[in-house]
């Protein structure tokens, strides 16, 4: 299978005497592969996505995304073979929702030309796929960060880039629209898109990923099938906390059609709640 993302010997710092935050990062992500990056606070995952976007400049070390030496690409040819959506944004100008999405489309615009009527329509059917259609002529300073993220989610799947890199994606989200992002992430990787996201929760690995790659201090600590690099003392040692990993049988009935689930848990013991007026059992007259 060809690799849409490689990295090899990637290092970057800093400032000429600022700490090393990469430090000999290797990677390599598939086509058609959901890749997870994991890792504490600190451990250099943003740092990489922001090297592979270039955005920032490393010190050694390449990258090609697509089969592309990103190197030598301009801004506007990296933008129609990767699509980016950041942790976060503040709109300066006061940009309707739709306006924000429709930014998406800029690598196919000339100098000073306009989004056509077409890319207004994918625009907004986008957005509607996304269930954010109601938020179109909404300013998007308005919005909350939940309705933030879908708004550049969709102004990332209209750049219509084989590769999209997503800086914790669901974190400003809800639980049913957590599920719902990585259900449209997983169906655009099986049509043939490569995504490559970090997360700060092993757990989305286990469940959607192809591929998940741990980090640690500016380097891979590790790197694999998501059932065999996540394991316990692994997310332990990384997070410095005591974690297990365990798996859930499917029933019975369906162990035919479905592969065991592995999911992990904080080995914690939660403090005991005094009970309280509200904890007691109603009173039967």
């Amino acid at each position: 299978m060809a690799l849409s993302i490689r990295v090899d010997g990637l290092s970057f710092s800093f400032g000429q005497r600022g700490e090393n935050c990469l430090q000999g990062v290797s990677l390599e992500v598939s086509e058609s592969e959901l890749c997870c990056l994991l890792g504490p606070n600190g451990a250099g995952k943003t740092t990489l996505i922001r090297c592979i976007l270039g955005l920032l400049k490393p010190h050694a070390g390449s990258m090609s995304v697509a089969g592309h030496d990103t190197a030598a690409l301009s801004a506007r040819q990296l933008a129609r073979l990767v699509a980016y959506v950041p942790q976060s944004i503040t709109a300066v100008f006061p940009f309707t929702t739709l306006e924000m999405v429709l930014m998406g489309r800029t690598p196919y615009l000339g100098m000073t030309a306009s989004p056509s009527r077409a890319d207004r329509r994918l625009c907004m059917a986008t957005l509607e796929r996304l269930g954010a259609g109601h938020l179109a002529s909404r300013p998007f300073s308005q919005l909350s960060g939940g309705e933030r993220q879908l708004t550049m989610l969709a102004r990332a799947l209209v750049q219509e880039a084989p590769v999209l890199v997503l800086d914790e994606p669901t974190a400003a989200l809800d639980y049913g629209n957590e599920i719902r992002i990585f259900q449209l992430v997983t169906s655009l990787v099986a049509a043939g898109s490569t995504v490559l996201m970090t997360t700060h929760q092993p757990n989305h690995a286990l469940m959607w990923a192809d591929r998940a790659v741990l980090m640690s201090a500016g380097s891979v600590a590790a790197s694999g099938g998501p059932s065999e690099v996540i394991t316990g003392d692994r997310l332990s040692r990384l997070y410095n906390v005591p974690v297990r990993v365990t798996s859930l049988a499917p029933p019975a009935d369906e162990q035919g059609d479905q592969e065991q689930q592995f999911f992990c848990l904080p080995e914690v013991t939660p403090p005991r709640r005094r009970r309280g007026a509200a904890d007691q059992p109603p009173r039967i007259p």
